[in-house]
């Protein structure tokens, strides 16, 4: 544990931010799991695009990961549609 106060700080900080980040992530893998399933309505597709959109901007996931998981669920929109 740190002895000065800013590194005690930032352990709190770090973890709320780890907890956070988690959670998210958590989120965004449960709905792009009901995104690919096979019988994935588009409503389900445009929800995992926007929170894949989301997480990019806010920093969540890279921003070219983002657009190869949107580019990946456009695939599938366009064939099962």
């Amino acid at each position: 544990m740190p002895n000065i106060k800013s590194a005690k700080k930032r352990v709190l900080v770090s973890k709320a931010a780890n907890a956070r980040n988690k959670s998210k992530k958590s989120e965004l893998k449960t709905l792009l799991k009901k995104a690919n399933a096979e019988n994935a309505d588009s409503a389900a597709i445009l929800t995992a695009t926007k929170k894949v959109d989301r997480a990019a901007t806010k920093g969540l996931i890279h921003k070219n990961k983002a657009a190869r998981i949107k580019s990946r669920l456009a695939k599938k929109s366009t064939t099962t549609a």
